[in-house]
């Protein structure tokens, strides 16, 4: 062994998170595995491809053995969409990113003012009617800056504008709201033990809010943004008035920015809020496969500062820390120091980057080069 030290028979557990735009956790955890073994051909590896709440929980699940379902919602342009969730016994996992996703858009097409999330409500009325007791509710990678407003709609809220009409969809249309009305909403909820699993903490208006921080990644121009913030801000006292304080106080709470806002939307239908990936690894079974393991290795496309506040490989790692074993990262690039990385429980991680440098050809071979640096880590702790 030249760098780590595996004493017992080992036995890998990859748990890391899929490479945007290049892997699939599943495909992360299948290459992973296959550079393993071409050192240590007979080597005993578990795989849990993991998410944090993001696009990619659905896929997580399945992998982990839940049955994927498939619906037609309306996806984030009114158009109709194939979403999937997962179902296992009673407990289901809905991804929002599935019905209102960036994924869903044209290329190079945004809809900052008008994406809608009512396909994020069709979606987890569909998982209601699977006969989902217990509902994971991952949110991320979202389209969409309407507070949720749709998804409400589509539950059964009623949002009215001062003529008596539904106001339209998207979060700009917020600003003409008059009246809202939650009566309506499936009262299924009501029984339901629903779960806002989110790696953001953000409130839903001001600086730390959702439109400032994340607006601009769904194409808001600084005047988008203002409007956006404004128009939440208003939905939020049109609500107030509906629902009294509580309707403030959840504006206000971490989680509530997250996705656009809809996680204001499912707070006020009662759910609670959990860090993503710590309410993942618990429903993907992690504890039980940490503890067979002798290594852990995690990761995903982009190991930096992101990394350390909620992200999957972070909560694998200190998981991984407080069960005292060792932990190493692979990723398509490595923007974080070893301090840092030591810091988060990381022994060392393998950047794609070592290998190609140039990025567009480490992404486009992102699956040949993770074996090679698979390869590198079973020579550097196994063989």
């Amino acid at each position: 062994m030249t760098d780590g030290a595996v004493t017992e028979v080992a036995r890998v557990l990859v748990a890391a998170d899929k490479f945007k735009g290049s892997l699939t956790a599943v495909q992360v955890a299948e290459r992973v595995t296959a550079g393993l073994r071409r050192v240590v051909p007979e080597l005993d590896v578990e795989t849990l491809p993991v998410a944090d709440g993001g696009d990619g929980t659905v896929a997580a699940a399945v992998a982990a053995g839940f049955e994927r379902r498939e619906v037609t919602v309306t996806g984030p342009l009114g158009e109709p969409v194939m979403a999937a969730f997962a179902l296992r016994g009673t407990t289901a996992v809905v991804e929002m990113a599935e019905a209102s996703g960036l994924q869903l858009l044209p290329t190079g097409v945004f809809a900052a003012l008008t994406a809608t999330t009512y396909g994020s409500g069709e979606l987890l009325r569909a998982a209601l009617d699977a006969g989902a007791t217990s509902i994971v509710f991952g949110v991320g990678g979202s389209a969409t800056t309407d507070g949720g407003a749709g998804m409400l709609a589509a539950l059964g809220a009623r949002f009215l504008d001062a003529d008596g009409e539904p106001v339209g969809p998207g979060g700009a249309a917020l600003a003409v709201l008059a009246s809202a009305d939650l009566s309506g909403v499936d009262p299924r909820f009501s029984d339901v033990d629903l779960v806002l699993a989110s790696d953001v903490d953000n409130p839903l208006t001001g600086p730390k809010g959702c439109a400032a921080v994340y607006g601009p990644q769904k194409g808001a121009s600084p005047e988008d943004v203002e409007t956006l913030d404004s128009a939440l801000a208003h939905y939020a006292r049109v609500l107030e008035k509906a629902i009294g304080s509580r309707a403030a106080e959840l504006a206000a709470s971490p989680g509530a920015g997250g996705a656009g806002g809809i996680g204001y939307g499912a707070l006020l239908i009662g759910a609670s809020f959990r860090p993503g990936i710590e309410l993942m690894l618990e429903v993907l079974g992690f504890a039980p496969a940490l503890e067979r393991a002798t290594l852990v290795i995690t990761g995903e496309g982009s190991l930096d500062e992101q990394t350390l506040h909620g992200k999957a490989p972070a909560g694998v790692a200190a998981a991984a820390r407080a069960a005292g074993k060792e932990v190493v990262a692979v990723c398509g690039r490595l923007a974080l120091a070893p301090e840092a990385l030591g810091a988060a429980g990381i022994r060392r991680a393998y950047p794609l980057t070592e290998l190609e440098p140039e990025p567009a050809k480490s992404m486009a071979n992102a699956g040949p080069l993770l074996e090679q640096v698979a390869a590198n880590i079973a020579r550097d702790f196994l063989a």
